[in-house]
Parts: C-alpha cells; structure tokens; sequence
C-alpha cells in the first residue's frame, strides 16, 4: 500500500512534536507495510499451497483486522498531536487513508474466503 509508505515518509521528514505519537506512527505503518508485502509474496509464490497446517485466509483476515485497528489508532493520535504541521497532517491523513483501504481489504478477504466457499462458488 502506497498510502502507508508516503505516511510514514511524510511524518519522518517532519519536525516531531510529539516523539512518542509519531514513533508510534512509523512502528505501525512499517509493521503493516512488510506484513502486506509478506501477504503479497505468500499469494505470489504460493507458498500456501505448500503450507495447508495454518489457515492463510483466517491469518490475513486477522492481520488486516489487526493492523486497521492498530492504524486508526496511530493515525487518530498522529492527527491529534501534529499542530496543523503540514508533514503531519499528511502523515496522519494517509494513516486514515490506509485505514480505509485496509478496511476493503478485510471486506473483499472476508467475501472471497467465506461467502464463495459457503455457495460452493
């Protein structure tokens, strides 16, 4: 996801504010970035069809659950900590950006992994 890797390019050439807000930002962006990368070399190499002991709709599901959470979370105290710093606003307005494309994500996981395999479609 672009909208992540621009946040967190966006708050780390700003001048901080806030060290923990923002550090927390970057931690959580980055985390996000390298799990949908790895998600991304998972459905590329098909890797799971080797790997059927772990549920890989279920593990991305959650990953996508998990990271939105964490996401808004970090781009709702981005938001509240930058002081209308150009920078951080855009920082913060990715974060909610990725947050709502995360979102779809999990609604097109959730459709394609639950509601085809119960129709048998």
């Amino acid at each position: 996801q672009i909208s992540l890797l621009v946040g967190f390019i966006s708050v780390n050439n700003s001048p901080w504010t806030d060290y923990s807000a923002y550090s927390y930002f970057q931690i959580v962006t980055m985390c996000d970035l390298v799990m949908i990368l790895f998600f991304y070399i998972i459905h590329i190499f098909r890797i799971y069809r080797k790997l059927t002991c772990v549920s890989w709709p279920l593990a991305e599901f959650l990953h996508y659950l998990i990271g939105t959470i964490l996401l808004l979370i970090a781009s709702i105290v981005a938001a509240s900590k930058s002081y209308n710093l150009t920078g951080l606003v855009a920082g913060a307005t990715f974060g909610f950006l990725a947050t709502i494309l995360c979102v779809l994500s999990i609604w097109s996981s959730y459709k394609v992994s639950c509601i085809t395999q119960s129709t048998g479609k």
